[in-house]
């Protein structure tokens, strides 16, 4: 992973290879800009420009706000990738939150998943220099702690890039499942590892039933990040289908290409504990991730076959591609058990989600608006894209049953992603309603193109998200406590 090394020195001061400026108003009067040579070489506010003359990246942005700051660290990375400059140097004009943002879009933006090429291209950036100095040229007052979380952040969202892309011949349940006692080595993790057997003693009949045909035995992942003194208890739960065939109601084969990514949610949570406990957050944490295929053969599930949930809710099979939904609601009624304060899931839910929101942003659903709008909130000030979709009483007709508690698919094509959250709402208890949320990540989890800060293939997207929403958590209860006690 590139290097980022803070400098407590003017910017013109330090010694790099090439220097990174970043240009918001080509009127700004900075030593470090030659207006000449932009001027010459006809310089706009619609693309990058490396004078070779001077050494000298130039990037226009809009503005000083942390999504272009992101997005510029990210173009600078993959612009300099052409060349052979070994060491670079930025200077900024604001905050620690400036820096933090360029830095995380510069490492984020560095990965690609070259496991299987037989020839890679050698890194030729090593390391890149911030000065602490603000542009004025006096000293910006600032510490190391940004950085650290920096680098967790993006060390936790490549932990998950990696597992989403790996294929899914090696990526099984199993495999994930050893993945995660990996983690929770490393970390100050407790892990519990449900197999089949124990999943039939869980009355997990929907789970068992989308793992019914696969050769591979599914597993529920259990993580447990508990500090000493937690000042709220919060579950998260994954959908990790680690092949999805969609079933006896086989998915064509162009929509059956990807589907390694169905795992997603699952690796989101991996990355989102593996962070909590690293950034030491006082905050007790659960990862339940739900680990299957859904494969064909002679004794797969089927459509009109009616299932029994955990939660003891009937379920008619209409369709054995909405098969996350039947795993999530058996590890949310898991999740339930250990009485959390808040309790997220993470899916590559539904196509319909990517048709409503496009394939950059995640759905926020749930009861709760607060919650809904503190994790937009926080979500959007990570950088990653969201959107509140609402739940009504009309769309929950629509996977009403003639035979069982509830249908698993809607009888409407519209209002997929929606009908989907509802679902799942069935197994939410009364007394966790408010406390649940539900984020699809169908869109932007995995896209065959590079965008934003992130490459092609998996983005891992929730993890930052995820950190995000319990940090901010954690500091608003801290806030509400302080504000009590005057």
């Amino acid at each position: 992973m590139l290097q980022i090394t803070l400098k407590n020195e003017n910017f013109t001061k330090i010694d790099a290879d090439v220097s990174v400026v970043l240009v918001i108003d080509k009127n700004l009067k900075h030593e470090w800009i030659n207006h000449k040579s932009l001027k010459k070489w006809g310089f706009t506010s619609q693309s990058v420009f490396l004078d070779q003359g001077d050494c000298t990246l130039y990037i226009p942005i809009e503005k000083l706000d942390s999504d272009c700051l992101r997005e510029a660290g990210a173009l600078a990375v993959r612009t300099l990738a052409n060349y052979t400059f070994k060491t670079a140097k930025i200077g900024f004009y604001g905050d620690d939150s400036q820096m933090s943002a360029f830095a995380l879009g510069a490492l984020l933006s560095e990965y690609s998943y070259t496991e299987f090429k037989s020839k890679t291209k050698e890194k030729s950036l090593q390391e890149l220099f911030i000065s602490t100095q603000t542009y004025l040229f006096k000293k910006h007052t600032t510490n190391q702690e940004w950085l650290k979380k920096v680098y967790i952040l993006a060390e936790s969202t490549n932990l998950a890039r990696d597992l989403v892309n790996t294929p899914p011949q090696i990526a099984t349940p199993k495999y994930l499942a050893n993945k995660a006692k990996e983690i929770a080595q490393s970390n100050k993790i407790q892990c519990k590892i449900l197999t089949k057997k124990d999943l039939k003693s869980e009355k997990m009949g929907a789970f068992l039933a989308v793992s019914r045909a696969s050769s591979r035995s599914p597993k529920l992942i259990h993580l447990s990040f508990k500090p000493k003194q937690p000042k709220a208890k919060i579950v998260l739960v994954g959908k990790g289908l680690t092949y999805d065939s969609g079933g006896l109601s086989l998915k064509p084969a162009d929509f059956m290409v990807t589907m390694k990514a169905d795992k997603s949610g699952g690796c989101a949570v991996l990355g989102i504990m593996n962070a909590i406990s690293r950034l030491g957050l006082e905050v007790e944490v659960h990862g339940i991730i739900g680990a299957t295929e859904n494969m064909i053969g002679g004794n797969a599930y089927k459509p009109d076959d009616v299932l029994i949930s955990r939660e003891g809710k009937s379920i008619e099979v209409r369709n054995t591609d909405a098969e996350g939904r039947l795993v999530l609601c058996d590890c949310l009624s898991y999740a339930q058990d250990l009485k959390p304060d808040v309790l997220i899931d993470f899916a590559t839910l539904t196509g319909a989600c990517v048709v409503g929101l496009g394939e950059y942003t995640s759905g926020i659903m749930g009861y709760d608006e607060s919650l809904k709008i503190a994790f937009e909130t926080s979500a959007l000030d990570s950088g990653e894209l969201v959107a509140r979709l609402p739940f009504n009483r009309h769309i929950k007709k629509l996977i009403e049953s003639k035979i069982a508690d509830v249908s698993n698919v809607a009888s409407s094509r519209y209002g997929g992603a929606i009908s989907a959250g509802m679902f799942l709402g069935e197994f939410i208890r009364d007394e966790f309603k408010n406390k649940w949320l539900h984020i699809d990540i169908a869109g932007p989890a995995y896209v065959e193109k590079e965008w934003d800060i992130n490459p092609f293939g998996a983005s891992g997207a929730g993890v930052r998200a995820g950190v995000a929403f319990i940090t901010d958590y954690i500091q608003n209860l801290d806030f509400a406590n302080t504000k009590g006690k005057k």
